[in-house]
């Protein structure tokens, strides 16, 4: 069921031709910072794969993806990218990249089971990163060099648009804040995750919220992830699992937490038959990505998605992500938000 917060005496900062412009920039820009700070090359991706070959990610394993059937492949089963984490994976391979390396590409997608609201739309728009690593790369430590590099490419970011556009004042802190999903059931556990999620996003700014997807001390799941690509189970230090999880930041306009970037160091093969025994879906390994990745045929590697709409809409002070993309929305919604003065796009 779509739903619509309209922020208190909400009114855009920026003109929509001025928005048209921003978007542009805060593209062009970051894009360029986060391929120089992580050594990645551009590359062209697939809008769909075929069905039944493991290359499509199910997110929370419970998504359904968009499918069609090409008449001139007899019919067979296409369906639409959810993100290209196991395709992006197979490419690095494929490229022969050596360690340090890697590559991106601007992700479309289509989430028909997205339950719309502010921040969540139908269409999707995001970086997707793969980079090639080695097997002593595998930790928790340099899974947070690695969001650290990041973070500072969205602090470059934000200063280049207060530069230009000095009514966005900066607002991320200096240091991103690194805590486990455990730790913060353990602390609140009276909370749900999106609670828990709020409070320490309020209190840091900034925060990446490590171990999402495997079960915690109480039984529980903090968010859903599929387990094929990033690796929620492997031992992380500190009796800590996961080698994953979620850049949040604190969004002032909408009042709550807000996911920037998903990413994790991926699956090995013992990690990814662990998480598909864990997930009950065992049958899986017989597919060809999961295939390949067993028999040795791919690199270890880390990656993720940043979304590019989201990235706008935190910059430039948006109360919804309609402002900084064009997508299909409720009429309800649509009336709500033109009486209010959000003007989606």
């Amino acid at each position: 069921m779509s739903k619509t917060f309209i922020p208190q005496g909400y009114k855009s900062l920026l003109s929509v031709k001025e928005t048209e412009h921003a978007i542009v920039m805060i593209k062009d820009f970051f894009q360029l910072a986060l391929s120089t700070e992580l050594n990645l090359t551009r590359v062209t991706a697939p809008l769909f794969v075929e069905c039944n070959t493991g290359l499509n990610d199910h997110l929370n394993a419970v998504d359904r993806a968009v499918t069609f059937p090409v008449n001139d492949m007899t019919d067979s089963k296409m369906e639409i990218v959810h993100p290209l984490d196991s395709w992006k994976r197979v490419k690095i391979a494929d490229m022969e990249l050596p360690a340090d390396f890697g590559i991106y590409t601007d992700m479309n997608a289509i989430r028909a089971d997205e339950e719309l609201d502010n921040i969540h739309s139908l269409y999707v728009d995001q970086w997707d990163w793969e980079k090639v690593i080695t097997d002593l790369d595998r930790t928790s430590s340099y899974l947070k060099d690695v969001v650290k590099k990041i973070y500072r490419c969205l602090k470059r970011t934000e200063f280049y648009i207060y530069d230009r556009y000095p009514q966005i004042t900066p607002i991320l802190p200096e240091e991103i804040t690194f805590v486990y999903a455990e730790d913060l059931q353990r602390r609140f556990p009276n909370n749900t995750p999106k609670e828990r999620e709020n409070i320490v996003a309020k209190q840091y700014g900034a925060v990446f919220i490590m171990g999402i997807g495997g079960k915690m001390a109480d039984g529980s799941i903090h968010d859903g992830r599929a387990p094929d690509y990033d690796d929620w189970i492997s031992e992380a230090g500190d009796g800590h699992h996961g080698l994953n999880g979620d850049l949040l930041v604190w969004n002032p306009i909408l009042e709550q937490a807000f996911e920037l970037s998903s990413m994790g160091i991926r699956v090995s093969p013992e990690s990814l038959k662990a998480q598909l025994e864990e997930r009950g879906c065992p049958e899986r390994a017989n597919l060809f990505f999961h295939k390949r990745l067993l028999n040795g045929e791919l690199t270890p590697s880390i990656g993720g998605g940043i979304g590019q709409s989201r990235l706008c809409m935190y910059f430039l002070r948006k109360a919804h992500i309609g402002e900084t993309q064009v997508s299909i929305w409720p009429q309800e919604m649509v009336e709500t938000c033109k009486a209010n003065g959000i003007h989606l796009l």
